[in-house]
């Protein structure tokens, strides 16, 4: 068996703009000889536009979140269709079940799993699981920098970062509440305790590639 690479994929990848890129993507990660891609699709807009609306008129947030697993499952989906017969035919629903898609050998795409996890901790749980050697956070800024870029446009990008320093900054700019998607403690503390190589990258298909390669891309989270 190659080597397991567990991708989260932003949910802006799947916004109604940008879906046409996703077969670029699946070729992407369909291409490379001797890797696994076990893949965790966001929720992106489609989540959010029934997470406001159905906050708006007073749904608990454990609904909120079951909604945005359902959008997040949806946008797997979409993938599957993508990587047609290279990937398992299901979309797993627990983590049980991810470990069954990806002893397949085939690639695996899954949404969210449970209520109370953002796909990056359902990705980061998924990554120990399964025994990933790699865990890639495809997502909408190129790296980790010292304070938000989409607020500060004098941010600076880390090329590394020890696990403990990004908790500071996701805690000090509220980051852990969604505004500027890194990581959150769950997926941090699967990472950490389980020592995965990881790296948060901006999801555009040729990153993915490099990151898998040569991993010359993003930023490299160390473990301390």
């Amino acid at each position: 068996m190659g080597r397991r690479v567990v991708v989260k994929l932003s949910g802006q990848v799947f916004g109604m703009e940008q879906a046409g890129s996703l077969q670029e993507y699946a070729e992407a990660l369909s291409s490379i000889k001797g890797v696994q891609p076990v893949v965790v699709a966001g929720g992106g807009a489609v989540a959010r536009h029934y997470i406001d609306h159905a906050r708006a008129w007073g749904a608990d947030e454990a609904t909120l979140d079951e909604m945005g697993i359902e959008a997040s499952r949806l946008n797997a989906r979409l993938l599957l269709s993508a990587l047609g017969d290279g990937a398992y035919p299901q979309v797993p629903a627990t983590l049980s079940e991810v470990r069954t898609a990806a002893d397949s050998g085939l690639a695996v795409v899954s949404g969210g799993l449970y209520p109370g996890q953002s796909t990056n901790g359902t990705a980061a749980l998924i990554a120990e699981k399964i025994g990933a050697d790699m865990f890639l956070n495809a997502t909408n800024v190129d790296g980790v920098y010292d304070s938000d870029p989409n607020k500060n446009s004098g941010a600076r990008l880390f090329a590394e970062i020890r696990i403990a320093d990004l908790q500071n900054i996701l805690v000090n700019n509220e980051s852990v509440a969604g505004g500027y998607d890194l990581m959150d403690i769950i997926a941090l503390k699967a990472i950490q305790r389980s020592s995965i190589p990881t790296r948060i990258l901006r999801a555009t298909p040729d990153n993915l590639r490099r990151a898998i390669l040569d991993g010359g891309v993003g930023t490299l989270l160390l473990h301390d």
